[in-house]
């Protein structure tokens, strides 16, 4: 039996959203359930609910629910990233049924969907209305960006950006045109060598309009706005946020290391990493981590330094404890401890001479690239909750073997160590591929 096209379609669109919504809500468990559809015009519903902590969304003739545990409901983005997919979704299954949508918005199918998303979310424009959105554009730079990844430039690897203004005139320069030589920002340009040369992402980006055309190539720091940031931000990339405060501006950068990042509204929104974007949802998680720390202060300086480590993929492991008196004995071998480190009485300086001037520091008091330094010490960075350094370069104790079963038996030194650390206070790990990860109570909380 061959089935009608528009119940194929159907089929098929169902399935890409179900693939959406896992890739983006990992955390979530799934459950879908046939419901009675009066229509088939492809209009998707994001139902609601009295639980934070449950996500309906209902298309054609299927309701798909989401559970996320109560402690760590839905957040605002997550329901946006929700609303983007199902409106790019709902955008181009209604293009192939129409002739005239299909024609003048051919460009909804080029490139990969996942851009769409993530252009949809970063701007909420209707999509299928006939006209280009800024969230097409969106979805253009970052296909420049992932085609210049591909590519060298004299035998050293790509960086670049583009800054996208939310109007038409470069609000720093609006005098400042060149009639004639208007150009648009596509994947035309990565095969001229100057392109790569010319913007290199960190200090200097591509500018262009709401139209796509490119207006210049400016130096990044001439667009933030002066304010403060409400999460930390990595600070080779400040700037970036800072340009997108208050207004809606978009920053897509392909850092050194190959990373997509891409800022809105004041924060790195998404990343696009081993062939994935994520879904970053940095506020959310910033204040997890800061009511776990319980000083603001404290929280804000090592999720600040484990955000530039990331970037420059340097590995660390940075444990606030709840309890200092009864943990550290538990977790430190008292060689490895800054206040019972015995000095030596030999002219040969020793590793307790070394750290004797961290004795009695906190980590706020520190400069912050001394902070960074002393991170990247093999072993863990172990403070109290006032921020005090009790050991740094740490080999932490396991006391107790893994069961069977436990993840412990399987992971990596520093993860087996930094779950360890958990049942103690709250501890962030930097791997050396750029993830930040979250402990606390033994548990993984989550991942940047």
């Amino acid at each position: 039996m061959v089935l009608p096209p528009v119940f194929a379609a159907s089929a098929l669109y169902d399935n890409l959203l179900q693939g959406a919504l896992r890739q983006f809500f990992g955390r979530a468990t799934f459950e879908t359930e046939p419901i009675p559809s009066l229509s088939s015009d492809g209009r998707l519903a994001i139902e609601p609910t009295h639980d934070p902590s449950v996500l309906s969304i209902r298309w054609f003739g299927t309701r798909h629910v989401l559970h996320v545990p109560a402690r760590r409901p839905f957040t605002e983005h997550e329901v946006r990233m929700a609303r983007a997919i199902g409106t790019v979704l709902a955008a181009r299954y209604r293009a192939i049924f129409d002739p005239k949508q299909m024609l003048e918005r051919g460009d909804l199918f080029r490139g990969a969907i996942e851009d769409r998303y993530v252009g949809a979310l970063v701007d909420a424009a209707v999509y299928g209305d006939g006209t280009q959105t800024r969230a097409d554009l969106v979805a253009t730079a970052i296909e420049v960006l992932r085609v210049a990844a591909l590519s060298s430039y004299e035998n050293r690897a790509i960086s670049s950006g583009v800054l996208l203004l939310e109007g038409e005139a470069d609000p720093v320069r609006p005098h400042l045109k060149t009639p004639g030589s208007e150009y648009r920002y596509t994947q035309a340009l990565t095969g001229i060598k100057s392109f790569y040369r010319l913007c290199d992402g960190l200090r200097t980006l591509f500018l262009v309009n709401r139209s796509g055309a490119v207006l210049d190539i400016v130096e990044i720091e001439r667009y933030p706005q002066p304010a403060t940031l409400e999460v930390p931000c990595g600070v080779a990339y400040r700037s970036h946020a800072l340009s997108t405060l208050g207004n809606r501006n978009i920053a897509i950068v392909l850092s050194p290391t190959h990373e997509i990042k891409l800022f809105a509204e004041g924060r790195q929104v998404f990343s696009f990493r081993n062939a994935k974007w994520h879904l970053l949802d940095i506020q959310a998680k910033y204040d997890m981590w800061a009511m776990a720390v319980g000083n603001a202060a404290l929280a804000e300086r090592l999720f600040q330094t484990a955000l530039d480590l990331a970037d420059l993929r340097e590995g660390a492991l940075f444990v606030v404890l709840r309890e200092a008196r009864t943990s550290l004995p538990l977790l430190v071998a008292p060689g490895d401890q800054l206040d019972i480190m015995r000095m030596s009485a030999d002219e040969v300086p020793t590793r307790a001479q070394l750290m004797h001037m961290l004795r009695g520091r906190t980590a706020t008091d520190l400069d912050p690239a001394v902070l960074e330094g002393l991170a990247r010490t093999d072993g863990a960075t172990v403070m109290d909750n006032q921020g005090r350094l009790l050991a740094v370069g740490a080999i932490l104790l396991h006391r107790e073997p893994p069961e069977p079963h436990s993840n412990l038996a399987v992971e990596g030194a520093r993860t087996t160590a930094a779950m360890a650390a958990g049942r103690h206070g709250a501890v962030l790990k930097v791997s050396e591929d750029g993830l930040i990860t979250f402990y606390d109570q033994q548990e993984r909380i989550w991942d940047i």
